[in-house]
């Protein structure tokens, strides 16, 4: 009885996985995105954005470039 569980388990996350990447056979192959947030924003205009949603959103590892630049001018991540 376990093993069904875990089959169905594995299933369904699957399916929630294939719901939220996407399908593969239908991408395209893209241009690189020209970047969200401007080469020489700071940290502080960011956070002061006024709660005005970005004109699109912005991918998770530009994001994490952003923060990480930051972080090391600020010598808060070796």
């Amino acid at each position: 009885v376990l093993w069904f569980e875990v089959f169905t388990a594995e299933i369904a996350w699957q399916e929630m996985r294939k719901n939220w990447v996407g399908d593969p056979s239908k991408r395209t192959s893209e241009l690189p995105m020209e970047p969200v947030i401007s080469f020489n924003a700071t940290y502080e205009e960011m956070l002061l954005n006024n709660h005005t949603p970005f004109h699109k959103p912005i991918p998770l590892a530009e994001m994490v470039d952003f923060l990480v630049d930051y972080w090391h001018g600020d010598c808060l991540f070796d």
